[in-house]
């Protein structure tokens, strides 16, 4: 089985590549630089150009390309790159995959729980509407309807709505980790948002199940059952690193001083999302409590 995956130098797609090529697949990495090996193939989104002959054949396609939301203050420039390398690296792929004369069967294309906006103390799942906020309507909502030619041509697609995922390689955890070593973990702003998390060895089984189960198609969030408090995450944390952590909570003043606008949408805000496409179709989640979750990754 040949699969192409786009993003895959990041935490998740180099996780899903190991996975997939233990699993015996053929993987071939869709890069933006000379191809190294009959394993690569090239591609530049920002111009619509992709190998369309590597692509020709593929049984599969798994697109987690784009610029990192979290990584950078958000400046004006930074969004529209934010913005831009989703939607101009789907558009590319998308259409260049409905030009094939053999199609793949599926593309699981990726997507954030950021589609939901700010949803308090209210579960959702798959059937919610878009939020409010540059996340959900200037990001979410343009980058997955660049699926569309996919899924018209006939293409299974899965959009990955993935929420916040636990690794100790890389993403938040490890950068909020030497804070909490130092016992200085507090609540962030109310503590009362809610942060629906996904340890990324589950992150990878569910991909690996959406590949295999024909039925799955659609928006499909990728969060463990069970999402917590940003209070309740951070005490877990503090508990698994056996460090106290401080009573006090950091003021939203003082994060949106020192995060920008960020702050608001990554930080200040959440959503109590689960997952229940993925219940539904008998997925089973090796972490479903937090605590199992960090001692696991950590």
């Amino acid at each position: 089985m040949t699969i192409i995956v786009t993003g895959s130098s990041g935490l998740l797609g180099s996780a899903l590549v190991r996975a997939l090529r233990d699993d015996g697949a053929r993987v071939v990495r869709l890069v933006r630089r000379v191809p190294e090996g009959d394993d690569e193939a090239f591609w530049n989104p920002a111009k619509g150009v992709v190998e369309q002959a590597a692509l020709e054949g593929a049984e599969a396609v798994v697109h987690l390309a784009g610029a990192g939301i979290g990584d950078r203050r958000w400046s004006d420039d930074y969004k529209r790159e934010v913005v831009r390398s989703r939607v101009e690296g789907t558009r590319t792929l998308a259409g260049a995959l409905a030009d094939l004369e053999s199609k793949p069967a599926v593309l699981l294309s990726g997507s954030a729980i950021g589609f939901y906006g700010d949803t308090g103390e209210v579960a959702v799942d798959e059937t919610a509407p878009a939020g409010a906020g540059f996340l959900a309507r200037e990001v979410v909502v343009p980058w997955e309807a660049e699926t569309a030619p996919a899924e018209e041509a006939g293409i299974r697609v899965a959009r990955l709505r993935t929420g916040l995922v636990l690794s100790g390689r890389g993403g938040m955890l490890s950068r909020i980790l030497p804070i909490f070593k130092a016992g200085l973990g507090a609540p962030l702003g109310s503590g009362r948002q809610y942060w629906s998390w996904i340890s990324i060895d589950d992150w990878v089984l569910a991909v690996r199940h959406i590949l295999k189960n024909p039925e799955i198609s659609g928006p499909v969030n990728l969060t463990a059952p069970e999402p917590v408090t940003n209070a309740e995450f951070t005490k877990a944390l503090g508990a698994a690193l056996h460090r106290p952590t401080m009573p006090l909570a950091v003021p939203g003043f003082v994060l949106r001083t020192a995060l920008g606008e960020f702050a608001e949408e990554g930080v200040l805000t959440g959503q109590r999302v689960i997952p229940r496409r993925l219940l539904d179709s008998g997925h089973a989640f090796r972490h479903t409590r937090l605590n199992e979750a960090l001692t696991a990754v950590l």
